[in-house]
């Protein structure tokens, strides 16, 4: 494991968004950076295609929605 060097605004991001996510610092970080290879590597899929794969592939299946009209 080694250490990445981001500037100061960037990091600040990170520290905010990890608060939201429930996720470390550093898992945060992973999280963006395994997303962002992803939409790279994969730029006909959207980020929820990508996710959803993501989801699927480790097993997690959700039902889907209902959605009651009021």
């Amino acid at each position: 494991m080694g250490i990445v060097n981001i500037d100061d605004d960037l990091h600040d991001q990170v520290r905010r968004a990890c608060k939201v996510s429930c996720r470390s610092i550093n898992a945060q970080a992973a999280y963006w950076i395994k997303v962002g290879m992803l939409c790279e590597t994969n730029p006909t899929l959207s980020f929820t295609e990508i996710i959803k794969e993501q989801l699927r592939s480790a097993g997690v299946s959700a039902p889907p929605l209902v959605v009651s009209e009021a």
